[in-house]
């Protein structure tokens, strides 16, 4: 068995290749090949967080295995992060361990190339602006993996806080033909944005609706609890509206139930999954005016096909530890 700890996984998994990989796995989820349970919960008492299990089973490549995440909340500068904890592969026809590795940047970057494969098929082909809202990893991890689809010349970056907004832009390192620059609100980093990636910790919305201009496509990211919802109804119901998985999205999709529960739309208004369109099932973007939204939960089946992914590099480039399993 492989161990990878952080600096492994970011060695062994380029987010070129985990959207390749998440591309896989997304037409996996809509054929029906893999197994999924739902996300499940448990609150921490007394300290505010959660503990969280995503089993799964993926047929191609064979492997199941099981994520294990605590989430709690900490500050930007915090080097643990929001998320903390491992995911486990296993080789499906034998049951033998194949890699155990960090979760945190495992998540940060398979999270991010989901984002990057729904740019791919659904935003324009001339989207050059990207608007971020947040500062966290995610924030970060989605400007390196925009940038591996579309051509961005332009990073508009608010967070609600400028100290973070500034060293989100510092760190990203763009090329020279990208400028990079913080707003002072959501509403001007959104203005005119040809794509927009919410990546926040928001329980209440950050993104309107009234804000999106025609062809805009947006990648909603943070809200991953019915509760919680970063965008408004109006941003669901002016869009085209895609998930990554339609059972995990009826269950936890904040925004789109709530847009549901105010009686504006129906479960009829998800145009399908990410999967369903690769595949040619469902129609993606159909013209140059139409605001296209991904609602992004993530599935058990994107973490088990980054962590292949992740493992079988490691193999070939001789990163980890090999840990032997008898």
């Amino acid at each position: 068995m492989r161990i990878l700890n952080r600096e492994a996984v970011a060695e062994s998994l380029s987010h070129a290749e985990c959207i390749d990989a998440v591309e896989a796995a997304m037409r996996a989820v809509s054929r029906g090949d893999t197994i999924m349970p739902l996300r499940r919960y448990m609150d921490i008492p007394d300290h505010g967080g959660k503990f969280t299990l995503m089993p799964g089973y993926l047929g191609e490549p064979c492997t199941f295995g099981v994520k294990i995440v605590s989430k709690y909340p900490r500050s930007p500068d915090s080097p643990y992060g929001s998320h903390v904890g491992a995911v486990m592969i296993f080789d499906s026809e034998q049951g033998i361990p194949l890699a155990l590795m960090d979760g945190s940047e495992l998540t940060a970057i398979r999270t991010a190339a989901a984002s990057a494969l729904a740019t791919r098929i659904l935003a324009r082909a001339d989207a050059a602006t990207l608007a971020i809202l947040g500062t966290g990893t995610q924030a970060q991890h989605h400007v390196q993996a925009l940038t591996c689809v579309r051509p961005i010349t332009e990073v508009r970056v608010w967070g609600r806080t400028h100290a973070y907004a500034n060293r989100l832009v510092r760190r990203l390192a763009l090329p020279a033909s990208v400028a990079a620059r913080v707003c002072d609100s959501a509403r001007r980093a959104v203005d005119g944005a040809d794509i927009v990636c919410t990546t926040t910790s928001a329980a209440e919305p950050v993104l309107e609706g009234k804000w999106l201009a025609p062809g805009c496509h947006v990648n909603l990211v943070g809200a991953a609890i019915a509760s919680s919802a970063e965008a408004d109804v109006d941003v669901v119901t002016r869009s085209r509206f895609y998930v990554d998985y339609k059972a995990s999205a009826m269950d936890q999709a904040g925004e789109l139930l709530a847009a549901i529960r105010d009686g504006v739309v129906s479960e009829s208004h998800i145009a399908g999954e990410i999967g369903d369109v690769l595949a040619g099932r469902v129609a993606g973007r159909r013209d140059d005016e139409e605001i296209t939204v991904y609602k992004s939960l993530g599935v058990a089946a994107q973490d088990l096909a980054a962590a292949h992914a992740a493992f079988r590099n490691a193999e070939s480039r001789n990163i980890g530890v090999d840990l032997t399993w008898d």
